[in-house]
């Protein structure tokens, strides 16, 4: 049930013209951003880690905002009350929305990549070529089991696009995903350590450059799991508040 329901919904993703522009559009941008930053910065040698990190970033942005709209959108399009009157679990039935919106944003990492080897000349020499889509797939895996707890707390709030706007550069920066969480302030460092993003972001980071892939991978699943199950509690007293005050279905 679970593939099927991501199968649809990546589907659905890839024919939404707001989804489209934004996945051809964000990941080039910020490919260039992050190259020119590192040149800038006199690190031309670390211009492949440059380009992951702005893969790495498109994928977060699209798991965030997919994440947090998606009770809103299944609301706009009249299919919030089937999806809870399934006999499933509605934590459940939305899981395969946010694994989509991780799946979809590996396009950010496949865009970014490419766009750095046309343009740039960046060479794609991976440490460990075997390992690196591991940990993205991973990463991507971890991403969308923490988006089950972004839409179960957004659908909580009025005004949950303004929250992702505002959660999703700190985010990113906080984990790591471009720059290093040790060139960071001392106290975030406890913050970084409790995301699933610095996890998944240094997994990826050490298969592009070298270094221990599987513990960090491992981290980001445990406490991606972690958040699968807070989400789903959350999600179940979400479900049962709007039954009782009969406000599924208001905006």
């Amino acid at each position: 049930m679970i593939a099927v329901g991501a199968l649809l919904h990546v589907k659905q993703f890839s024919r939404s013209p707001f989804e489209i522009a934004v996945a051809l559009v964000v990941p080039v941008v910020q490919a260039t951003l992050a190259v020119y930053l590192f040149r800038a910065g006199g690190a031309p040698d670390r211009l492949l880690e440059a380009a992951v990190g702005a893969g790495l970033m498109g994928v977060w942005s699209t798991v965030l905002f997919g994440s947090g709209g998606a009770i809103q959108n299944q609301r706009w399009q009249g299919t919030l009350e089937m999806i809870m009157l399934a006999p499933r679990s509605p934590a459940l039935v939305l899981l395969p929305v946010t694994l989509a919106t991780g799946i979809t944003g590996t396009y950010a990492m496949l865009a970014t990549l490419a766009w750095g080897r046309l343009l740039y000349g960046i060479p794609l020499d991976f440490a460990h070529p075997v390992a690196f889509p591991v940990a993205v797939a991973g990463c991507v895996a971890g991403l969308g089991m923490f988006g089950l707890l972004l839409a179960s707390s957004f659908v909580l709030l009025r005004h949950a696009n303004a929250l992702a706007n505002m959660l999703e550069y700190p985010i990113w920066l906080v984990s790591g995903m471009l720059v290093p969480v040790t060139a960071l302030p001392g106290w975030t460092g406890p913050v970084a350590a409790v995301l699933p993003t610095t996890w998944g972001a240094r997994a990826v980071h050490e298969a592009a450059a070298g270094g221990p892939v599987w513990p960090a991978l491992g981290v980001c699943l445990a406490i991606s799991l972690a958040c699968l199950a807070a989400g789903w509690v959350l999600m179940t007293y979400v479900e049962h508040r709007a039954r009782v005050a009969a406000t599924l279905a208001l905006a």
